[in-house]
């Protein structure tokens, strides 16, 4: 892959955690992943994003963190990482890791030394302590995690934190925090590292005098502020001092496209996930309106677009798919609707081949690849998420989404470990047939889908990065050109529709009724004579 490798990128993304347990003590490691590296290579992914591994105190998995420069040791050592980096290129396989620059861990040395130097000490210029205000907290501002984003310390002052209250926010006004991130982005680019997927992106810089929030539907205080612009071009003049290309992802929820493109001017991120798409429903006329809004945003700043369906913080998509109301919000999590897992496994077998042949980068969630929908039935005593405590059960969180891998297996913990060690969240009891050993070799597999689609996205030169045509096709219907050989065609209405005429059949998401395409399938075409592009 060319030095703008991320251009056109299938990156798969690990949480630790949940991977696989190479030590047997219930929980994820590097040397889990180690040994599946093989199994990712296979599978056909050009890169791995790493959630946090740094040391923590887990209270918000990971992305609380207590230090910067080492690796959990739950996780492993500073060395395996190391050679887990190496071992990763060895395969040519590219390494991105979260970087945390909005908040760090209540257990961190800064806090520490902040909480007992006290009131107007250098200390507590690092986060942002104020005086109360008629004996409660400063202004009004709401946790994203439930709540009041303001806690109080011993002696009397509030400390902010937009998320948990183990995760003081950080004063981006300070230079010391200038500096001090500057050097950790250094310190594992020195290490090997490729890229940094930076949580929160838009939420460094806060507004000045932190004025209370007068409406929570419109611009926030604490989100999407200018000077946040000025943080990523010192951090894109660091990636540009190494030879080999280092990279730079954005995580960003703004509902203005063109503020979002801003973070992708060519002397700032990279890229950014696309989280309209991975918010869209089933719809093809609003997956149609969100690719254009897409493109289009992205095109003056000639950056490409992503394309997401899951994450670690959302509900997996293969039981949204199954829903009546198939789009995501995080409220949908506070209200477990019924889901058809059988229809949300066929959609997410065509949103699959819909994503890897749209142009662009895309995600891979752990999991996805093996149609794993999310486990709903946790019991309240095992949830870890803060999100469930802080809000004391009325968002049931997003451990659903966590729970650790399946690899072979009729019964937990499904060769996510061998020595029978009880995973740190439970596995439902019916994923025996979900399980990579299960799956392997079986052509109608989700697994054996993935791995097809990754192939001839490698062997299709048309693919990845690059331009599309959108084609004439009936309502419901979404179809576009890569280039005059390839085409994609998924079917999101009722009922079955012709597939185009003159074309090849190269990958399908399921069962075809000859030369019709069913509802909810999407097929891979080779074509044979130029298709016209659509009216639309």
């Amino acid at each position: 892959m060319s030095d703008n490798w991320w251009r056109g990128a299938a990156i798969y993304q690990v949480y630790v955690r949940s991977f696989a347990d190479g030590d047997g003590d219930g929980t994820g490691d590097l040397t889990g992943v180690r040994s599946k590296l093989q199994y990712l290579a296979d599978l056909g992914i050009d890169a791995i994003w790493f959630n946090p591994w740094y040391p923590s105190p887990m209270d918000d998995g990971g992305y609380d963190v207590s230090d910067y420069r080492d690796i959990e040791p739950v996780f492993g050592s500073l060395a395996e990482a190391e050679k887990l980096i190496e071992e990763a290129h060895g395969l040519g396989i590219r390494i991105i890791i979260d970087i945390v620059p909005n908040h760090c861990s209540d257990e961190h040395p800064w806090f520490r030394a902040a909480l007992a130097a006290g009131p107007g000490s250098p200390e507590r210029e690092r986060f942002w302590f104020r005086d109360g205000v008629d004996g409660g907290p400063p202004n009004n501002w709401q946790s994203r995690f439930g709540g009041s984003a303001w806690t109080q310390a011993p002696d009397g002052q509030w400390f902010l934190h937009l998320y948990s209250s183990r995760q003081p926010d950080l004063n981006w006004t300070n230079p010391q925090v200038h500096t001090e991130f500057a050097d950790i982005l250094r310190f594992w680019f020195n290490r090997g590292v490729d890229g940094f997927r930076i949580d929160v992106a838009d939420g460094l810089v806060k507004q000045d005098g932190l004025p209370d929030v007068d409406d929570p539907d419109g611009r926030l205080p604490y989100s999407d502020l200018d000077g946040v612009h000025e943080i990523y071009r010192e951090w894109r003049k660091i990636a540009d001092s190494y030879e080999d290309k280092r990279v730079f992802v954005g995580e960003m929820w703004l509902p203005d496209p063109q503020r979002f493109a801003m973070y992708l001017r060519p002397d700032e991120l990279h890229s950014a996930f696309n989280f309209d798409f991975l918010s869209c429903p089933w719809d093809a006329k609003r997956l149609r309106e969100v690719v254009d809004a897409t493109r289009d945003a992205h095109a003056p700043v000639d950056a490409p677009a992503t394309w997401v369906l899951s994450n670690h913080d959302v509900t997996r998509h293969v039981t949204r798919y199954g829903r009546a109301d198939t789009s995501f919000s995080f409220a949908d999590r506070q209200h477990k609707a019924p889901t058809d897992r059988q229809l949300g496994l066929r959609r997410a077998r065509a949103a699959a081949l819909l994503t890897l042949a749209l142009p662009g980068g895309v995600y891979i969630y752990q999991g996805e690849e093996l149609g794993l929908s999310e486990a709903e039935d946790l019991a309240d005593e095992v949830r870890q998420d803060p999100v469930f405590r802080r809000t004391n059960g009325t968002d049931i969180g997003r451990d659903g989404c966590r729970v650790p891998l399946p690899w072979s297996g009729t019964e937990s913990p499904y060769g996510f470990n061998t020595t029978g060690a009880a995973p740190w969240l439970p596995q439902p009891d019916d994923w025996s047939a979900a399980t990579v050993a299960a799956q392997t070799g079986d052509e109608d597999s989700m697994l054996e889908l993935y791995r097809s689609a990754l192939r001839l996205r490698h062997a299709e030169p048309g693919l990845g990065d690059g331009p599309m045509t959108w084609l004439d096709v009936p309502e419901g219907v979404l179809a576009f050109a890569r280039d005059d050989r390839f085409a994609c065609v998924v079917n999101l209405s009722g009922a079955a529709v012709p597939m185009p005429p003159h074309t090849e059949v190269l990958l399908a998401s399921g069962p075809l009724e000859g030369t019709d395409l069913p509802s909810d399938t999407a097929v891979w075409l080779r074509t044979h004579q130029a298709m016209g592009p659509s009216s639309s």
